[in-house]
């Protein structure tokens, strides 16, 4: 798979279900609905004020009489939309017009909440111009320093995600920023120690290198010049960061520098969650959308 639109195509094979989404009082959330039901994708749920909901709506002209969409009045959208996916009305939650804090909060509620006593991780999938595959970066948004513990965590929730979509066996590369172990180091420590516990199957459904330094990850012209041997150096499917700063980093130079196209959702709880930032297009949440949707299976 090449293109978020290829995975997009792929997704609308996965009808019949259902997503939950908190305050859906938003443009660009609400464009994202009604494209996806012009191609009879999925349905939704949307939570929020009745009102304000369609008073949007109205704006885009998207019809929430329709079959398939459901609005439902309520003061609470993040637990509202949460309790949905709990209760199994709804098979996916997605973040709208609501802050990550307030929607993160009633997904770890132990009354209602989607925990399953795993870490919770972001997972970005970038349709990056001139590469000629999709690439996952993980985790760029929700742990800020993980521990080795975590990151194994961290590795299984992508590596669920990646088979979600096809690509069983991913090549995923423990950065740092160097390719070689230094004991004053922690990130390269880590990387060598997942290395290590994927060859003993400690961790499966992947191959693991690392530490490889970002170049060497994706660059096969500087994995030789490095005389770097390895199947994932210059190949990688997966980059794992060492901590959020250099997530977020890549993340963002990713879209800024390169022009690239991104799908992101948080996987570690009980369904997939849809993250995206409230400033994202409706092209990107609709990315997202597709990428939950096959996901939801692995989870």
């Amino acid at each position: 798979m090449k293109t978020l639109a290829s995975l997009q195509k792929k997704a609308k094979r996965n009808k019949n279900q259902v997503i939950s989404i908190a305050d859906a009082a938003d443009k660009e959330v609400l464009e994202a609905v009604k494209r996806a039901k012009s191609e009879e994708m999925c349905s939704f749920i949307l939570f929020g004020n009745k009102q304000d909901i369609r008073s949007i709506a109205y704006t885009i002209d998207l019809d929430l009489s329709s079959p398939g969409i459901m609005v439902e009045d309520v003061k609470d959208p993040a637990e509202a939309a949460v309790k949905a996916v709990s209760q199994k009305q709804a098979d996916i939650l997605m973040k709208g017009n609501v802050t990550t804090k307030d929607l993160l909060k009633a997904v770890l509620s132990e009354k209602f909440g989607l925990r399953t006593g795993h870490v919770l991780s972001h997972v970005a999938l970038f349709e990056i111009p001139n590469r000629d595959r999709l690439l996952f970066l993980t985790d760029a948004a929700m742990n800020i320093a993980p521990t080795l513990k975590e990151k194994v965590e961290i590795v299984n929730n992508s590596v669920k995600v990646a088979h979600a979509i096809g690509l069983n066996n991913p090549k995923v590369a423990a950065l740092a920023s160097v390719e070689v172990v230094n004991p004053a180091m922690q990130a390269t420590i880590d990387a060598a120690a997942l290395t290590q516990m994927q060859k003993r199957g400690q961790i499966t459904g992947c191959i693991i290198d690392g530490p490889l330094a970002f170049d060497n990850a994706i660059s096969i012209e500087a994995a030789m010049h490095k005389k770097i041997v390895s199947e994932v150096a210059g190949n990688a499917d997966m980059l794992v960061v060492p901590t959020i700063d250099v997530g977020n980093a890549l993340y963002k130079s990713f879209m800024y520098f390169a022009g690239a196209k991104v799908a992101a959702v948080i996987s570690g709880a009980k369904a997939p969650i849809i993250l995206t930032s409230r400033a994202d297009s409706a092209e990107s949440k609709l990315y997202s959308l597709s990428l939950a949707l096959l996901s939801s299976k692995t989870f």
